[in-house]
């Protein structure tokens, strides 16, 4: 039976693509990890994250600069200013930049900042900002929307890969479902599913999946023992402090620790 995406689909393109972003490599077998905060709050705070998460063995620094907000009187983010202060970051740090792309007004901008953009989960099906995507020289990572199906996700990709931008990674960060214990539920079975269906790398953001800190590490090893192409996870160096999602955020100690770990698992898994 014909598969309703061609171009993201192994029928297509059997072989894994690669995708690269700064020194990471996404696809090739390697484990890259993208690290920091939520959001952008000032020019000390996202340098001081950064060499942290360095230290620890991350190879891409994400913070947001727009923030898509469940209340419209949540921080916002500070535009502009935020992605002044992530170019810091690169220069400083050498570290590439990946950053959310909230609509089609904004894109140039972020695109003249970020080496890698995303486009979060409540954009997935945001056809117009998925096209411009396409037009985009840079590579996209594209979240799974929270009640996505697979079919769905990798549609939305083919949005993108049909109007010629083959730079993309799939990230799963949970889907919304009955549970309390968690702010999404963790679906680790589509990465396999993913991987199968197409030649795209398939990456895992434990952070907004689980919501709460505890359970942030356990699934991040989870996700490594799966094989999937990499991880996002949120770190920062004052969480009881942050402006967006303190509560999921690892300390860096806890993301140095974490990391050691998740290299060892994935060692074993690339052995196998």
């Amino acid at each position: 039976m014909a598969k309703p995406y061609k171009l993201v689909g192994r029928e297509f393109q059997p072989e894994n693509t690669h995708i690269h972003v700064g020194d990471a490599v996404f696809g090739n077998g390697s484990f890259p990890v993208i690290a920091g905060p939520c959001a952008v709050e000032s020019e000390k705070q996202v340098l001081s994250i950064a060499k942290s998460v360095k230290d620890a063995g991350a190879t891409v620094f994400r913070g947001g600069a727009f923030k898509p907000r469940t209340s419209p009187y949540s921080f916002q983010g500070l535009g502009k200013k935020g992605l002044l202060f992530l170019a810091k970051v690169r220069e400083e740090t050498g570290l590439p930049i990946a950053t959310e792309v909230m609509d089609i007004e904004t894109f140039d901008l972020v695109e003249e900042y970020a080496d890698l953009i995303q486009i979060g989960s409540r954009n997935m099906q945001n056809f117009s900002l998925l096209k411009r995507a396409g037009n985009s020289d840079k590579p996209i990572l594209l979240k799974r929307g929270m009640a996505a199906t697979l079919s769905e996700w990798l549609m939305a990709a083919e949005y993108i890969l049909e109007q010629g931008n083959t730079r993309i990674i799939l990230c799963e960060r949970g889907i919304r479902t009955f549970v309390r214990h968690s702010r999404n539920t963790l679906d680790l079975s589509v990465v396999t599913a993913a991987k199968q269906e197409s030649h795209l790398p398939v990456i895992v953001d434990p952070s907004h999946a689980a919501g709460v800190r505890d359970q942030v590490i356990s699934l991040a090893y989870a996700s490594a023992a799966m094989g999937a192409d990499g991880l996002m996870i949120e770190v920062h160096n004052h969480p009881e402090d942050a402006l967006s999602d303190g509560a999921q955020s690892l300390y860096p100690d806890q993301f140095f620790t974490a990391m050691e770990k998740i290299n060892a698992i994935h060692a074993i898994i690339s052995k196998k």
